[in-house]
C-alpha cells in the first residue's frame, strides 16, 4: 500500500469513527455531509432542488399550455421533438452525475487535485456535448420529424421548434454542468437559484414571444423555443458567476487545461450508464410515439401531455436524488457506511410518499390535468383512462428511481443501465406493440404498470448484490487500521 492509501485509509477510519459517534474529527472533517444529522443535511441540500425541478416541471407545463393555445397540431409537434429533447438532458444529467459522483467522492478522500480535475473536464465535456447538438439541431431536425408524420403542418412547427432548440442549448449543457459542480460541494441552494430563474425567465418570455405580446413580433412556436433557450443562458451565466464567487471547494483554472483522458474515463465510468439509461428514455418515448400515431395524432399529443404532467410528480423525486447523490459518494468516500445506509434509507421514505400523492392526484383529477391543455372531447376520451393507468406504475417507480440513484452514487450504474434496458427496450416498447394489435388505444397504456413491476423485482436483485459487495464492506479498512 502506497503511503498516499494508507494516509487516506488512515483519514477515512478516523471520520468513520467521530461519524459513528456523532463528533467531528478535528482537522479532519470539515463538510456537512459528513458531520450534520441525516435528516436535516438530506432536507437542506434536497429541498432546495426539489423546489428548483417543481418550478421546472411548471415551466414545462406552462410551455405546452401556451403552445396549445396556438392549435393541436402544434402541441403534437412539441410533444414529438420530446425524444431529442430528452437526449439532449441525457447527455448533460449523465455527465453531469459522472462529475458530481467523482466530485463529491475526492471530496470525502480529501483529494484537492482531483476535485479541481473533475469539475474542468465536466466543463469540457459540456462544450463538446454541445457541439454534437448544434450539428443535430442543423441537419437532424426534418428528417426526424418526416420519420415520425407526414402532416406537414405538424413537421413545419416541429422542425422550427427543434432546431432553435438544439443550435442554441449551449445555455442548457453550461446551465447543467455548473450547477452540478454547485450540487456535489453541497451548495444546492445557489442551484435552486439558477434553475429558478431560468424556468421563470421562461415562463415570462413565452407568451410574450409565441402571440407578440408588449411590441414583441408574433412568433409562434419558434417563440416558445426562444423563451426556453433565452431562460437556460441567463441560468448558466448565473451558475457560473456562483461557482466562481461562492464555490470554495473547487478551483477552475482553464489557463494550463488539457483535456485528461483518466479523468473523463472516471467521469464517464459512472456517466455513461447514466447516459444510455435516460437515452432509452428517448427510444422508448420515439418507439410509442411511433405506435400510438397509428391510432391517431391526438394520442401522441395525450403521450406528450403525460410528460409534462407527471413531471410535477417525477421532478421533486429527481432534486431528491440530485440532494442524496453527493451525500451518499461523500460517505463512501469517506468510508462511513452508516451515513451511507441512512440517506438511502430516508430517500426511499420521502421518494415513495411523493409517487403516492402524485397517484391519487392521477386518479382523481385526470379530466382536470388534461383541462389545463385546452383538451377537446376527443383527448379527454383518449386521455382519462390513459392518465388512470399509466399512474399506477407511480407505486414502485418512487423506490427504484432512488435506489438506482445509489448504484449510480456507488460508482454502479451500469445496474442502473440494466434496469432501464429491460424496462423500456425489453418489456415496456414489446408489451405496448403486443397491446396494441387489440386495436384499442387503451391497452397500450397497461404497458407501464407491467414495465415498473419488472423494474421492481430487477432494482431488488441488484440491491441485494450490491449491498452484499458494497454497502456492507463500507469503511472495513479504515476500520482495520485505526
Amino acid at each position: 500500500m502506497s503511503e498516499k492509501q494508507k494516509k487516506n485509509v488512515a483519514v477515512n477510519g478516523a471520520v468513520s469513527q467521530a461519524a459513528g459517534e456523532g463528533k467531528q474529527p478535528e482537522r479532519v472533517m470539515t463538510n456537512k455531509m459528513g458531520t450534520m444529522p441525516m435528516n436535516r443535511l438530506l432536507l437542506s441540500m434536497a429541498l432546495p432542488m426539489m423546489v428548483s425541478m417543481l418550478v421546472q416541471a411548471l415551466y414545462n407545463i406552462v410551455d405546452s399550455v401556451f403552445v396549445s393555445m396556438i392549435n393541436e397540431n402544434a402541441l403534437t409537434a412539441v410533444s414529438l421533438a420530446f425524444p431529442i429533447q430528452s437526449l439532449m438532458i441525457a447527455l448533460s444529467t449523465g455527465t453531469g452525475v459522472g462529475v458530481n459522483a467523482v466530485l463529491s467522492r475526492s471530496l470525502g478522500e480529501r483529494d484537492q487535485e482531483n476535485v479541481n480535475k473533475a469539475a474542468e473536464n465536466g466543463v469540457f465535456l459540456a462544450i463538446m456535448s454541445y457541439v454534437v447538438f448544434l450539428i443535430v439541431g442543423v441537419l437532424i431536425a426534418k428528417p426526424f420529424y418526416l420519420s415520425q408524420t407526414k402532416d406537414q403542418e405538424i413537421v413545419s412547427y416541429g422542425v422550427t421548434y427543434l432546431t432553435i432548440v438544439c443550435i442554441c442549448s449551449i445555455g442548457m449543457f453550461t446551465q447543467m454542468t455548473f450547477e452540478k459542480l454547485l450540487q456535489s460541494t453541497g451548495r444546492t441552494m445557489y442551484t435552486m437559484i439558477t434553475q429558478s430563474l431560468g424556468a421563470v425567465i421562461n415562463i415570462i418570455f413565452d407568451p410574450i414571444l409565441i402571440f407578440g405580446l408588449f411590441g414583441f413580433p408574433k412568433m409562434g412556436v419558434a417563440g416558445a423555443a426562444a423563451a426556453t433557450v433565452f431562460g437556460q443562458i441567463v441560468a448558466a451565466g448565473l451558475a457560473i458567476i456562483f461557482n466562481l464567487k461562492v464555490n470554495k471547494d473547487i478551483h477552475l483554472n482553464f489557463r494550463k487545461f488539457r483535456p485528461e483522458k483518466k479523468m473523463i474515463g472516471r467521469i464517464y465510468a459512472v456517466g455513461i450508464p447514466s447516459i444510455i439509461m435516460q437515452a432509452i428514455g428517448s427510444v422508448m418515448t420515439y418507439g410509442m410515439n411511433l405506435i400510438l400515431i397509428q391510432f391517431t395524432s391526438t394520442a401522441t399529443a395525450v403521450f406528450g401531455v403525460y410528460f409534462k404532467v407527471q413531471s410535477f410528480v417525477f421532478m421533486p423525486v429527481f432534486g431528491l436524488n440530485n440532494g442524496m447523490v453527493p451525500i451518499v459518494a461523500y460517505n463512501y468516500g469517506a468510508g462511513n457506511r452508516k451515513r451511507v445506509k441512512h440517506v438511502a434509507k430516508l430517500s426511499i421514505i420521502y421518494a415513495v410518499s411523493i409517487m403516492m400523492v402524485g397517484l391519487l392526484v392521477f386518479q382523481i383529477f385526470p379530466d382536470k390535468l388534461l383541462a389545463m391543455f385546452n383538451a377537446s372531447e376527443h383527448m379527454l376520451t383518449i386521455g382519462v383512462p390513459a392518465l388512470r393507468i399509466i399512474s399506477l406504475s407511480f407505486m414502485f417507480a418512487g423506490f427504484c428511481i432512488v435506489i438506482g440513484s445509489v448504484f449510480q452514487a456507488l460508482g454502479n450504474g451500469v445496474y442502473s443501465l440494466a434496469v432501464s434496458v429491460a424496462r423500456q427496450l425489453l418489456v415496456l416498447l414489446p408489451a405496448a406493440y403486443l397491446l396494441s394489435l387489440t386495436g384499442k388505444v387503451e391497452n397500450v397504456w397497461w404497458s407501464f404498470p407491467i414495465a415498473e413491476l419488472m423494474s421492481l423485482a430487477v432494482t431488488l436483485f441488484f440491491y441485494a448484490r450490491i449491498n452484499k459487495k458494497i454497502i456492507s464492506k463500507i469503511g472495513e479498512n479504515a476500520a482495520d487500521l485505526a
